[in-house]
């Protein structure tokens, strides 16, 4: 069995805690850590970045570049999980299932991980655009609904601090300014030549994501059952998937595929007026999941080694 040098940069950070702990288990990796100490010395990261096949940025941006800058090694491949390269020139969008992105991937050098949620927003709506369901012109609204441990560190000790404020006990709306850092990748790698009008929720709830884009056959001018069909021929894998009437009573929770790293997306309502949803962890298909999925393909191994998916949990 061939084993990957692999280093994470930025290994304390919620992102690159999670994936170092889901790769720490798997014989096929061997990763590279710095002590405490030099973990943020550019020297030392420097030699460790070049000594690897995978390099995970889990940094700032500022910081991401930086690491770029630093790669000498023609062979060591960086899947960067910050917003910093996300609609540069030269880097591959890290979402396999969009149409010939996979084959992109496992050619590249250069991946930049999804943001979380741009990745839902995108899933529901880049095949709509690809099919010329939807105008590039349109104007969309999306709203998002995420656990807190999106918002990193300091968010997660903020929820579970005991002395948290009342406030934090209902949902939050944030990006109030709608210039909110996800916009210009899910403008650009959707192909839309308007940004949406976005509007972001934090909860009390740990991790889980659902991403709605609401429409209206009459403004759109097609109809739901179209749309659907558009979806069951273009996701068909064990990560990204069609799920029909996923009703919970009559609600829908964004902590349904908590501890997973797959997708599902759906489209509920009527024939007049529907909304397109995707669910998904946050933590998983969001971040941790999505960059291991894109290093399992730039080894060139099944894409859902080391993934929870439905298959494991039924």
């Amino acid at each position: 069995m061939k084993v990957f040098k692999v280093f994470i940069d930025g290994s304390s950070g919620t992102t690159g805690l999670k994936i170092n702990e889901r790769l720490s288990e798997r014989k096929d990796i061997q990763l590279i850590s710095l002590p405490e100490e030099n973990r943020k010395d550019i020297k030392y990261r420097r030699r460790a970045i070049n000594e690897a096949d995978i390099v995970f940025l889990c940094l700032p941006d500022a910081a991401a570049i930086e690491a770029v800058a630093c790669i000498e090694n023609e062979n060591t491949a960086v899947i960067d999980t910050s917003t910093a390269h996300r609609v540069s020139d030269g880097w591959i969008y890290g979402f396999p299932e969009f149409r010939g992105m996979r084959e992109k991937i496992a050619n590249s050098k250069k991946i930049a991980n999804p943001g979380c949620h741009a990745g839902g927003f995108l899933a529901l709506v880049r095949p709509l655009i690809e099919a010329g369901a939807l105008p590039k012109d349109i104007v969309l609204s999306c709203f998002s609904l995420t656990g807190y441990s999106g918002g990193g560190k300091k968010m997660i000790e903020e929820y579970e601090s005991p002395e948290r404020p009342n406030l934090f006990s209902a949902p939050r709306q944030y990006a109030l300014s709608q210039k909110h850092k996800h916009l210009p990748e899910m403008t650009k790698i959707a192909g839309l030549t308007n940004e949406p009008i976005f509007c972001p929720i934090v909860a009390d709830f740990y991790s889980g994501m659902e991403v709605s884009v609401p429409l209206s056959a009459r403004t759109v001018g097609i109809e739901k059952k179209e749309i659907v069909d558009i979806y069951k021929k273009y996701y068909d894998g064990t990560i990204v998937r069609y799920k029909e009437n996923p009703d919970e009573n009559g609600f829908l929770s964004a902590a349904a595929m908590s501890g997973r790293d797959d997708m599902e997306i759906s489209v509920l309502g009527n024939e007049e007026r529907f909304v397109l949803v995707s669910r998904f962890d946050n933590l998983g298909k969001g971040a941790s999941g999505s960059a291991i999925q894109n290093m399992n393909i730039l080894l060139g191994i099944d894409e859902t080694t080391g993934l929870i998916t439905e298959e494991d949990k039924t």
